[in-house]
């Protein structure tokens, strides 16, 4: 039988587990071998959305930056012709994750490769912003150093309005009130930024502002899962 692989998404928050589509969980009952991000988190995963599933009855290998031995793990796998799942720590595989290496193998050796339905934190935010999604970028995690953070939100600002373009990104939970005094004091007045905080939990936050009105609030973003675009005009 030829090898496939099945990219299942994952909650975004623990107890959204009505994110997650029946035919996903149906998918996962098929495969043999999962591949995944953090395997106790992915454990805990399964077990919320099917009890049925024995957790114990898959192969288990974890994707740390996917050295070299994982690399030749999941061709191995391949060429077993085995059904394999892939799992991101949040969301979608392959989207903002280091899964996406593994998928690059698949398709090099051109293996079926199926992405199931599930939700995407940076798609949503999107979605919800009123921003342009007909052109938009994720960037990703911006520096740390402060000087070289202004620098690139700076870049970032003129590329959108040059381009009429969302610009995507995030930081560590623990930094965002420190990014978002940053962006509210380098951006000018009239751009615009959509914070989305906690998407699909029970204390989701999804607001667009431009960064005049941001000014005139105060906003406590720490430790938690927090989505930051800008769009400039």
């Amino acid at each position: 039988m030829a090898a496939q692989v099945f990219l299942i998404p994952c909650v975004i928050d623990e107890l959204a587990i009505n994110s997650i589509p029946a035919y996903s969980v149906d998918a996962v009952k098929k495969c043999e071998v999962i591949f995944a991000e953090n395997e106790r988190t992915t454990r805990r995963f399964l077990k919320s959305i099917c009890k049925e599933i024995t957790i114990d009855q898959y192969e288990w290998y974890t994707i740390h930056k996917v050295e070299e031995e994982q690399i030749n793990t999941f061709k191995q796998k391949i060429k077993e012709g085995k059904t394999i799942a892939i799992f991101s720590e949040a969301g979608c595989p392959g989207i903002a994750d280091p899964g996406q290496l593994l998928i690059d193998v698949a398709q090099q050796m051109n293996v079926v490769v199926k992405p199931f339905v599930g939700p995407s934190s940076i798609l949503l935010a999107l979605m919800a912003s009123g921003l342009n999604g007909q052109q938009f970028e994720f960037v990703g995690y911006l520096p740390i150093d402060n000087t070289e953070k202004i620098k690139v939100i700076k870049e970032l600002e003129n590329a959108s309005q040059k381009n009429n373009s969302t610009k995507i990104f995030i930081e560590t939970p623990y930094r965002n009130n420190q990014l978002l005094e940053t962006l509210l004091k380098t951006c000018k007045a009239n751009t615009k930024i959509c914070i989305a905080a906690e998407i699909t939990g029970a204390n989701e936050f999804i607001k667009t502002k431009t960064v005049v009105d941001w000014q005139k609030q105060k906003t406590d973003l720490h430790k938690k899962p927090v989505i930051f675009l800008l769009h400039s005009y």
